[in-house]
């Protein structure tokens, strides 16, 4: 098993032969999406979902309905390659056993309407894997690597932080990281290694670097 981060949201994960792109938002270095297989997306905004990033890779595309919806509109040449998921469905992407997880966005502000978002869990022989967009949403499972947010405009870091600890996942790997400055990332960095409970190990990997 390979996890590479590329940029705010954005995970490669390559496993026996398959490559699999999760949130190419416009914050995702190009390279991420060479040799792709297959694309998976959380949720339509922008740093999550990107067409022209899309556009760099022929991999079919899996999503739920409300990113297909956007994605007919605005760039049906990418639509056409579009695979629409739903909650708990399960599915193949080559080597790789996928989970879909949750419904719907965290709370942005109570005035705002909530987004769909739906996080992934990827079964990777003995290590699983989970994605989980943006949202709080746990996988109902065990899993051995949780990608988990820790800044946002709907998230505090306590909130990240209680977050992990559900979850659980002995190996926590920060994504969601273009949102403060990096004096501000250090600052979440001390306290998600200080806070996280006994035995599970926090790292933030600069871009292009691997797991």
């Amino acid at each position: 098993m390979r996890l590479t981060k590329f940029g705010h949201a954005c995970v490669r994960v390559e496993h026996e032969g398959t490559t699999v792109v999760i949130d190419p938002g416009v914050f995702t270095e190009p390279e991420a999406l060479d040799g792709a297989d297959a694309v998976l997306i959380t949720h339509e905004h922008f740093d999550h979902c990107d067409v022209a990033n899309l556009r760099r890779t022929d991999a079919p595309i899996h999503t739920i309905g409300a990113v297909a919806a956007v994605l007919r509109g605005d760039a049906p040449d990418v639509a056409e390659r579009v695979r629409v998921v739903a909650p708990e469905e399960r599915f193949d992407l080559g080597a790789i056993p996928v989970r879909v997880v949750g419904e719907q966005h965290a709370v942005i502000h109570p005035d705002l309407p909530r987004f769909d978002n739906s996080g992934y869990v990827l079964d990777l022989g003995e290590t699983k894997v989970f994605h989980p967009g943006d949202a709080l949403t746990g996988p109902g499972e065990s899993v051995d690597v949780l990608l988990t947010p820790v800044s946002a405009p709907w998230m505090k870091v306590a909130e990240g932080i209680d977050f992990a600890r559900r979850v659980g996942a002995q190996r926590n790997v920060a994504i969601h990281d273009r949102v403060y400055s990096e004096a501000g990332l250090g600052i979440a960095d001390t306290h998600f290694s200080r806070l996280l409970d006994e035995g599970q190990e926090y790292v933030r990997l600069a871009d292009g670097a691997d797991l």
